[in-house]
């Protein structure tokens, strides 16, 4: 017969076998689950500053992205959180995510996020042997986008791809963009781009709408210059309704802004403006998810010194496709140690990224 002492303790050995084997869900990352906040600052602390600092760095491999084996190393030390796949083969990437796996498991560093660029549009090109779907802007029905959403993300789960760099909720006059947007009229781009990004966060990828505060309005190419918003940020209010119903991982362009009261940047491009990511897009806009940059490295912001420690200093979480990930680390290690608010900040986006690989079910050590 059980006595309440053995009843005790084997309620105490469910109840911590419950917690330690309790899974989490994207539908958690926004709520307020105690459980999931105590397991993220618990993992927050068994990390050192210079780790903490890497979950922010994002470099790529791939066609466009760096050597595989200078990610290696950099995955090696600890030094990365996650990595963009940019123009590969499937059995290529499903390789890299394996190996990459397996470095941050036999270092006892932290589960990376891998990413890429799975827009409709350009899902075929950037992941060679990937299902065929047509271009964004000739879907024309609205149930056709949950039916290509789920097409690309079945590609992007039997790669190991937790991260989709879509959709483009820009409207379509700007020619770079014409053909990856869902259209001019807005309405039916914040409709589709909702659609997709529901039917993608569903399949436990994190969606992100980009690319914040507009690109669809403004003449040029911010792959190879910086370009300028004149005035009204007329895209803004396309993320209004995408930030109430979800969405979790917003990316910034590299838009300077000028002759707009309140959010000139001086010269500078968004992703290195704290007036756009934290006053408008965190404060006024009171988005909470995660913040990634536009590729550090294109032709609008590669000539500005620190533009990944400006990124950061401006409050964006994800620091993408830096030109030199060790410079921009020290950069931002040595600052927070000058500034306690800074360093806040930093600490802040940390506890984001681990809190979406968590949500994302990432196995930790």
């Amino acid at each position: 017969m059980i006595n309440m002492k053995q009843i005790i303790i084997f309620s105490l050995l469910f109840n911590s076998l419950s917690s330690f084997t309790q899974k989490f869900s994207l539908d958690d990352f926004f709520s307020e689950n105690t459980e999931l906040s105590r397991k993220v600052d618990s993992i927050f602390k068994s990390l050192n500053d210079t780790t903490r600092i890497g979950q922010m760095i994002v470099p790529a491999i791939g066609r466009l992205g760096k050597k595989r084996e200078h990610v290696y190393n950099l995955a090696n030390k600890g030094w990365i959180g996650g990595i963009l796949l940019l123009n590969g083969t499937m059995d290529e990437f499903i390789n890299d995510v394996r190996i990459f796996d397996s470095i941050s498991h036999n270092n006892n560093h932290l589960p990376l996020m891998f990413s890429a660029d799975a827009e409709p549009t350009l899902v075929n090109r950037k992941i060679l042997g990937s299902k065929k779907v047509p271009y964004t802007n000739t879907i024309s029905e609205f149930d056709s986008v949950a039916i290509v959403t789920n097409i690309i993300s079945d590609d992007l789960i039997k790669i190991g791809i937790n991260q989709n760099y879509a959709p483009v909720i820009d409207a379509s006059p700007n020619k770079v963009v014409s053909n990856r947007s869902f259209g001019l009229n807005m309405d039916t781009v914040i409709r589709f781009s909702q659609s997709f990004i529901t039917a993608t966060q569903s399949r436990n990828i994190v969606a992100t709408a980009k690319h914040f505060p507009g690109h669809g309005y403004v003449k040029g190419d911010t792959h190879k210059e910086l370009i300028f918003i004149d005035g009204e940020m007329k895209e803004v209010e396309n993320y209004m309704t995408l930030i109430s119903n979800g969405l979790i991982s917003i990316m910034v362009a590299h838009l300077a802004v000028k002759n707009n009261s309140n959010y000139n940047t001086n010269g500078l491009p968004a992703t290195c403006s704290k007036r756009i990511v934290s006053d408008l897009l965190k404060d006024s806009l009171g988005f909470k998810g995660l913040i990634v940059t536009d590729a550090l490295n294109m032709g609008a912001v590669a000539n500005i010194e620190n533009n990944g420690l400006m990124a950061a200093f401006a409050g964006c979480d994800q620091l993408l496709m830096p030109i030199d990930e060790q410079n921009v680390l020290f950069g931002i290690l040595n600052e927070i140690t000058l500034s306690d608010m800074f360093k806040e900040q930093v600490y802040d986006s940390v506890k984001k990224i681990i809190r979406i690989k968590m949500c994302l079910g990432k196995k930790f050590n």
